[in-house]
């Protein structure tokens, strides 16, 4: 029965350990404190594996991830996860080898993570899941557990935040480097 559930555990949750440590490193924007907490992670997983009632084990294991990380970060870093109210937000082929293009990908791509890193947690972890680990609405609403229309909401607005982080850090970048 033992051996059953170990490897009933490790064919519906091993696999998705990159994903486990993207969410993670993406929530605590710290490499050792990832690995920490997806180890802590799938202990947990491992211990409640039982109450796991089949399906898709990635969105179960990462709701799993995404709490060890809350409950971590509100013991050691508290005032990270508010989300300030932001009223302007709720207003309103050849070319791969080309060094240029290349420079500017580059520059996009680090200017990207950089804003990332910056928003509030509640919005980062709505992009990550959606737009780096291609989790549907419906899934990340089980991730996170919330409704809906929340993840709707915090979609919209971290991708709003986004944009206006990097449409002048972009310029500048761009600027300063052609």
């Amino acid at each position: 029965m033992a051996n059953d559930h170990r490897a009933r555990f490790e064919q519906m949750v091993m696999p998705h350990l990159s994903a486990a440590y993207n969410l993670a490193r993406w929530l605590t924007r710290n490499d050792h404190d990832a690995e920490d907490l997806v180890q802590e992670a799938y202990l947990r997983a491992y211990k409640f594996f039982d109450r796991f009632h089949g399906g898709d084990g990635r969105p179960w294991l990462l709701a799993v991830v995404r709490n060890t990380c809350y409950t971590w970060l509100k013991q050691h870093r508290g005032r990270e996860l508010t989300a300030p109210f932001d009223e302007e937000i709720h207003g309103g082929g050849s070319d791969a080898l080309n060094p240029e293009k290349l420079l500017l990908q580059k520059t996009t791509r680090e200017a990207l993570h950089e804003a990332l890193e910056e928003l509030p947690i509640v919005f980062r972890e709505v992009v990550v899941l959606r737009d780096l680990q291609g989790f549907s609405y419906k899934e990340i609403a089980s991730i996170v557990d919330v409704p809906l229309g929340t993840v709707m909401s915090r979609l919209t607005r971290g991708r709003s935040r986004l944009q206006q982080c990097l449409g002048p850090r972009l310029s500048e970048e761009l600027r300063g480097e052609l």
